[in-house]
């Protein structure tokens, strides 16, 4: 059974391959080999290395671990928590729904 191939357009290729960068410029700076980042996050060594360039094909799960691995977990926290847009389509969507009249209490239609 075949792969299917992620195919992504560049401007987002490009924006995985900067995510794969700053997760390889915060091993560096903890001074970390690839090998003792692979078996924190227990994954393989080829794999790291497919997210420090921003692979499209590894799972998102994997990115997490590696994030665990360097102590970055809460940046995960970080993805789309500022929906703008979203805010704003919500916002536009919200109608005020209009109170009934008050039934006079005085006039006994109750």
């Amino acid at each position: 059974m075949s792969r299917i191939k992620t195919v992504l357009l560049p401007q987002h290729q490009k924006m995985l391959s900067t995510l794969g960068t700053n997760i390889r410029l915060a091993r560096l700076r903890r001074k970390l080999s690839t090998q003792q980042v692979a078996e924190r996050a227990n994954i393989s060594r080829p794999t790291l290395l497919s997210i420090e360039r921003g692979s499209p094909s590894v799972s998102i799960g994997l990115y997490l671990q590696v994030l665990v691995a360097l102590g970055l977990e809460k940046d995960f926290y970080l993805i789309a928590r500022d929906d703008e847009l979203g805010r704003k389509l919500q916002d536009a969507k919200l109608l005020t729904k209009e109170r009934a009249p008050k039934k006079n209490a005085g006039n006994g239609n109750d």
